[in-house]
């Protein structure tokens, strides 16, 4: 094989002009969102009230394999676009395992991650449909510095509600929003209905996604001229992230690599449905098989230890309901979990995919993260976030394994982006008081207790 570059990128020329939705190729669909007053499917004119028109048809469409992407938008991707594919030769050599890595850096923006892919996207079509405005939740602050740099591009103002205990741990998240003139608070909050009922439940709690995205939601449809945005979870912004899966398999293909094994981390799914979503369609249409497999935070284990069910997608249970692996809509994840990957549901684009057995899950305890991020950071030079480091340590793993075997895989991971405002979670690594917190099973169990009476399957 010939050498490969460290880095690989492709030319603007090759970057790609459409989007793939995923849903397109699936066998079996995702059960259909409900109406949480009727119970009955959602449809699409449903979602006007929370959603811009473009975005809730794009939530909708299971039909339309590719998507043009706007030429607005492809003009913005190319101030940070395309991203580079790495090959990790000094991790390999560190390793000392005949396994090919390779990631893809999505952190080559202000926001640090790959969350501005889709929040340009949606902040466009809020711009085209002549809105006076949005909201949205954020929780470790990549996704609400994403959409302050898209919604200051288009002059769109924009109310951000950040998880509680983040907007403590990282105060430097909330400057970086405030200079895109994206006003931030803390949640949950006062100056909601469902904050207030939520902090007279619990007055100390450190917040939650769930949380934030009743007040965003509750915002948005009580404010004239104003929608929501939401920066994971849903089938719209899994559709834009497929710009990063379909940078990395051109890209492999220009070296004549493809994957044995894909490697995300999760928390609600933007990052790896957008990852594995050109390789998932081989896998559907029998083109290969690769290994697919997402990697959640033990303090917050949806997929491997949740319940595939409906649930609602917040905290207030005000949002439609979605068949997902869910730990419950109330669930809180402990305080001293650090970073995203904090919320209590997972994708159903996913949670369908992982519960048909198309893709794998693990779990993993926040300081053996911690130990590949700085193994990581001190080999490639990059200080990854702590969401990131998930999907490295089990890359490492996976690499370990091949020493063991002798077989030479490819391996391909996502780099979601950098580290720097996660400092106060590296402080506690490397001073030893990082704590790993893994709910029992009586906790998990008061979640499910509270799961909505809804048939498993329609």
């Amino acid at each position: 094989m010939k050498k490969v570059p460290h880095r690989i990128y492709l030319s603007e020329e090759q970057m790609p002009k459409q989007w793939y939705n995923l849903r397109a190729d699936m066998k079996e669909q995702p059960d259909p969102m409900l109406n949480p007053a009727t119970m009955k499917p959602i449809e699409e004119a449903d979602l006007y009230p929370i959603f811009c028109r473009e975005l809730a048809h794009q939530e909708m469409d299971a039909q339309t394999r590719y998507v043009d992407i706007p030429e607005e938008v492809q003009e913005f991707y190319k101030m940070y676009r395309p991203s580079p594919l790495i090959r990790a030769y000094n991790l390999e050599r560190a390793l000392g395992t005949p396994a090919r890595i390779y990631y893809k850096f999505e952190g080559n923006n202000t926001s640090g991650s790959h969350k501005l892919n889709s929040a340009v996207a949606q902040a466009y079509y809020a711009k085209q449909e002549g809105l006076e405005g949005l909201t949205t939740e954020t929780g470790a602050g990549q996704w609400g510095t994403a959409l302050a740099e898209a919604c200051s591009f288009f002059h769109l103002p924009l109310t951000v509600y950040m998880v509680k205990v983040s907007y403590e741990q990282k105060p430097f998240r909330k400057a970086v929003i405030e200079t895109f003139d994206g006003k931030v608070i803390p949640s949950p909050s006062n100056t909601t209905e469902a904050g207030r009922r939520i902090l007279a439940e619990n007055p100390n709690t450190g917040g939650s996604l769930g949380c934030a995205i009743s007040e965003a939601v509750e915002k948005a449809v009580t404010t004239p001229g104003h929608r929501y945005v939401l920066g994971s979870v849903l089938n719209q912004v899994l559709l834009h992230q497929s710009i990063i899966g379909l940078e990395s398999k051109a890209a492999m293909e220009l070296v004549d690599e493809y994957p044995d094994v894909i490697i995300g981390c999760a928390g609600g799914g933007s990052n790896l449905g957008g990852l594995i979503a050109p390789f998932m369609q081989d896998k559907l249409l029998g083109k290969a098989n690769p290994r697919i497999v997402a990697v959640e935070p033990a303090s917050c284990p949806s997929l491997t230890r949740g319940r595939y069910a409906y649930d609602f997608c917040d905290t207030g249970r005000i949002t439609p309901l979605a068949r997902m692996y869910t730990l419950g809509c109330g669930f809180m994840p402990s305080a001293n979990h650090a970073g995203g990957l904090r919320y209590h549901g997972m994708s159903p684009i996913l949670s369908k995919l992982y519960h048909d057995g198309y893709m794998e899950a693990v779990s993993v305890e926040q300081s053996k993260v911690f130990e590949a991020a700085v193994q990581f950071a001190k080999e490639e030079t990059i200080l990854p976030a702590p969401e990131s480091a998930h999907a490295i340590r089990a890359a490492i793993d996976e690499a370990l394994k091949c020493k063991e075997s002798g077989e030479a895989k490819t391996i391909l991971f996502g780099l979601t982006g950098t580290g720097y405002f996660d400092m106060t979670a590296y402080n506690a690594y490397l001073s030893g008081q990082m704590i790993d917190y893994i709910p029992s099973d009586e906790e998990l169990q008061k979640g499910f207790d509270q799961l909505p009476n809804v048939p498993e399957a329609r």
